[in-house]
């Protein structure tokens, strides 16, 4: 899996990317993560990326340093055949509040392309023709405002490594992360069985794997509903899940 990342700011992803998952996948040469200075991009003697909009207003990312590293990194052909056949091969991606919100099903879609560029915007943010001339996918991470897109960038680095075939020794982990099957992950536990009075739950001691998966499904299913209740509209639900969230529910009108 191949990452290209275009910011101002290269340096924000040093200690991020040499720990954890990441690091492994990079020192595995299961993953690439190629950073690319915008400014090196800007033909000016001063390497300016960004200038006062038409309009009035604050600082907007010039388009032609971000257009010409972007067909640098990609090639001139390819972009240009990106945009006018709507044929994706290498997902474009400007992170931008203005975006489709990232999910766990888009990570799945863009660790399937094996290569992906993202645009890290800064200031009020970028020039339109960006978008109009090598952009893809517009991603938004949240409704909530950062300084720019590295953090963005570096949360889909993190969700699409962890889906790349070897990356992760327990495939299950994968499997039974949170938004995997569209719920929340069940409560975990550890030693020791009891601590400050709170004791592990006796069936996830019992030895019942049976009866330890159901609960840990039906965990799932009721932390969803008291956190999440939107994610169960798109869930992968079982007539057992429906009926057991159908007796949540009579929980809850009867305390009312």
């Amino acid at each position: 899996m191949r990452f290209d990342i275009l910011t101002l700011f290269p340096g924000l992803f040093a200690g991020v990317f040499a720990e954890s998952i990441v690091r492994r996948a990079i020192d595995a040469g299961q993953v690439s993560v190629n950073l690319h200075n915008i400014r090196d991009y800007a033909t000016d003697k001063h390497h300016v990326t960004d200038d006062t909009p038409y309009g009035g207003g604050g600082m907007v990312m010039k388009p032609d340093p971000i257009v010409y590293a972007v067909e640098d990194v990609l090639g001139a052909d390819l972009v240009r055949r990106q945009k006018e056949t709507v044929n994706v091969e290498v997902p474009v991606i400007l992170l931008t509040p203005a975006g489709r919100l990232f999910t766990q099903a888009m990570a799945h879609e863009f660790e399937h392309y094996g290569h992906i560029l993202m645009i890290c915007g800064r200031y009020e943010g970028i020039d339109e023709r960006v978008n109009e001339l090598v952009v893809t996918h517009e991603i938004s991470i949240g409704d909530y405002v950062l300084s720019g897109g590295e953090i963005p960038a570096m949360v889909i680095v993190e969700a699409v490594t962890r889906l790349v075939p070897g990356v992760l020794g327990d495939m299950r982990a994968m499997v039974e992360d949170s938004h995997a099957h569209g719920l929340l992950e069940y409560p975990h536990y550890t030693r020791p069985a009891e601590f400050r009075g709170l004791r592990v739950p006796d069936i996830l001691v019992s030895g019942h794997h049976a009866q330890v998966e159901r609960r840990r499904r039906e965990q799932a299913l009721r932390r969803t509903l008291e956190r999440r209740p939107d994610m169960l509209e798109n869930a992968q639900l079982s007539p057992a899940d429906l009926r057991f969230l159908a007796s949540l529910k009579g929980e809850s009108d009867q305390s009312d």
